[in-house]
């Protein structure tokens, strides 16, 4: 007489608590952890940088727009702490009104940089009398707010 098979054996029971299922539950928790504070510090750097750039493009438009309009006075203005200790508003108006006259200002390109302290650079294209066509960089400097340093 023969006997039927035997079902096949299953392995036993883990006891919950036991070693290997906490520490999957602990890894489960610090990766998902990660992830959440990784996709909000990402997020607050892609904003801080974002916000960075807006202001430096408003600020190099402003600063086109008195050249353009010929203000030299107020292109002064807004110029860096460290332009304005070099010449006075006298000798930037007259350094302007001597060279070659301008016809068009045209904003190139505008860029942040933030490694090893917070810097910007807003290039030109300068058109002159007579179709000659010059790109200016004139860095930008943060003093609380963004200002052209010529």
């Amino acid at each position: 007489m023969t006997h039927p098979p035997l079902p096949p054996r299953r392995p036993p029971r883990r006891k919950s608590g036991e070693p290997l299922p906490v520490l999957l539950d602990i890894l489960v928790t610090l990766l998902a952890v990660g992830c959440v504070v990784g996709a909000a510090g990402g997020y607050w750097l892609h904003r801080s940088f974002e916000e960075a750039l807006g202001s430096v493009e408003r600020t190099a438009d402003e600063y086109v727009s008195s050249l353009r309009a010929g203000n030299w006075a107020d292109a002064y203005r807004q110029t860096c702490a460290a332009t304005q200790r070099s010449m006075t508003e006298q000798e930037f108006v007259a350094a302007q009104q001597s060279g070659p006259k301008a016809t068009g200002y045209e904003v190139v390109r505008t860029s942040v940089d933030d490694h090893n302290g917070r810097r910007a650079t807003l290039i030109l294209r300068v058109t002159y009398v007579g179709g000659e066509v010059r790109t200016q960089e004139i860095p930008l400097v943060d003093e609380g707010s963004w200002y052209p340093c010529p």
